[in-house]
């Protein structure tokens, strides 16, 4: 068959339009991608020369990371039913540490699940805790202590909220959500406890359970109930073993040599250097504005409306009303970000990096300035020990709590009743499937990938190719025969379906 026959009756697909306001995830054109790439080898050896070689969960990180988004390591073949028209879509690599499209990803799904499933049309309010330094270094490394202290806290502020509407735990219940952050604003390593509690209680009326709202706390409040957080948390931990006393201080115990990450991880928390000649001294900041410029309410650190107590400072004052989804949306997003924001780093002329603070410092500190080494020393920080669980569900949004399904929008839970025609063997409604890729584009910022934007068509994943001689075959056809303008584009990908397998 002549060549131009052959080409008539088979025509090449026409190139794939991403749609409008979509931009391709480009992770080797990042700066921290850069930065990664080349330092954290002579880091890692680093560790190990000194005898404190990197645990393989921190390992593991690293190297997912350098793998995240890149075609060479695998990707998906998303086809136009219409138009025939193909692209090539990168796996992600799952992780939970400091990979800003992964944290991203993670923080969409995780306000749409809290918004859509979880938290009922009813009066919320934040409430925010913030901890000892001492205090942060034990719930970093222990998530048995991280469990023990947020239990007292929720104890204490659901005491109140109890006592405030007159019932008692036997005659109401009420809930909440903790989003446990590990980071600060400028990478340090900062636990503290972001808690999404309902503004009222329960009682127990039948198959739907009243609300009572309950008026928001005072100033007078949140002094006694920081105080009676701190005396229950020193009790808790002396009880066990976790720290020791006298009349004016308190110190962690120690037992054994300490894990490999301890020296990093505490010069993370006390803003130090942690490797290099200058190692355990100040971190270099940049004060680019007065301290007395500074409007009082920008200024970090400022606790108008907090009330603090042996190094504990609690805040109340963020509030949301039924109708405002939206709003609490928005808050669910902010308060699990990922850690790091791409956007405000940058390289010195020096080759050191200049991180912008998220909010400046009553002292007009704007940035901190770090060797690349201690870069890595600080996101080796930010990465959560395994089984440490960062979101927590307490009181009625408890999974075996008996008023989670009459309370939460889902209906999942231990009270959910079964429908007579699904049969008594089968809940009333389907479990949680996680967010797909196309969703959370259109949820969060309104793109519809699910649509060629050429023809309209369905988008279907036709392949998913992990073989790396397949990989190379595929990616070397597609330099040869690409278009010039498509040329530069290869071999970036975009990001992989999260809700497949491997995919996440």
């Amino acid at each position: 068959m002549p060549a131009a026959a052959a080409h008539a009756r088979h025509p090449r697909a026409p190139p794939f339009i991403e749609p409008p306001g979509y931009a391709r995830h480009r992770p080797e054109n990042t700066l921290l991608y850069q930065l990664v790439e080349q330092h954290y080898p002579a880091f890692r050896e680093l560790r190990a020369m000194a005898g404190r070689s990197l645990p393989n969960y921190i390992e593991s990180e690293f190297d997912a990371y350098l793998k995240c988004g890149r075609l060479e390591e695998g990707f998906l073949r998303v086809r136009c039913e219409h138009c025939h028209a193909e692209k090539l879509v990168a796996f992600s690599c799952k992780k939970r540490g400091f990979c800003p499209s992964c944290g991203a990803r993670r923080m969409a799904e995780t306000a749409a699940l809290l918004t859509d499933e979880v938290l009922p049309e009813r009066p919320l309010r934040q409430w925010v805790l913030s901890l000892p330094i001492a205090l942060r270094f034990l719930l970093a490394t222990d998530p048995d202590a991280l469990t023990l202290v947020l239990g007292a806290v929720y104890s204490v502020i659901s005491g109140f909220l109890l006592n405030t509407a007159g019932v008692t735990r036997s005659t109401g219940a009420t809930g909440a959500v903790t989003l446990i952050q590990r980071f600060g604003s400028a990478l340090n390593l900062n636990v503290h406890f972001h808690m999404i509690f309902l503004d009222g209680v329960y009682l127990p009326a039948g198959d739907q359970p009243v609300f009572r709202n309950v008026p928001a706390p005072t100033s007078a409040h949140l002094q006694a109930l920081v105080q009676q957080i701190a005396e229950r948390i020193g009790r808790l931990l002396e009880k066990r073993g976790l720290i020791e006393r006298d009349m004016e201080n308190a110190w962690l115990t120690t037992d054994g040599s300490g894990g490999a990450l301890d020296d990093l991880i505490g010069h993370s928390i006390t803003y130090r250097i942690a490797m290099g000649p200058r190692a355990g001294q100040k971190l270099f900041t940049l004060q680019t504005l007065s301290a007395s410029a500074m409007p009082e309410a920008e200024q970090q650190g400022d606790h108008r409306g907090a009330a603090l107590a042996g190094g504990f400072s609690l805040h109340a004052g963020i509030e949301i009303d039924p109708s405002q989804r939206q709003k609490l949306e928005r808050l669910c997003r902010y308060v699990s970000r990922p850690p790091v924001a791409v956007d405000r780093m940058a390289l010195t002329s020096s080759g050191q990096v200049r991180y912008t603070l998220k909010t400046p410092y009553r002292d007009g500190t704007t940035h901190i300035v770090l060797e690349p080494l201690d870069l890595m020393a600080r996101l080796a920080a930010l990465v959560p020990p395994p089984r440490m669980h960062l979101t927590r569900y307490h009181g009625v949004f408890a999974p075996h709590s008996k008023l989670r399904a009459a309370v939460t929008p889902a209906g999942r839970g231990k009270g959910s009743k079964p429908q007579a025609e699904e049969g008594a063997g089968k809940p009333a409604t389907a479990r949680h499937v996680a967010m797909s890729w196309a969703k959370r584009l259109k949820r969060v910022f309104g793109v519809d990938i699910e649509a060629c934007a050429r023809c309209g068509g369905k988008l279907k994943v036709v392949a998913s190719i992990e073989e790396p001689a397949v990989i190379a075959k595929i990616l070397a056809h597609l330099e040869r025969t690409a278009p010039d303008p498509y040329q530069p584009e290869l071999p970036l990908g975009a990001r992989a379906p999260p809700a497949q397998s491997r995919l996440v």
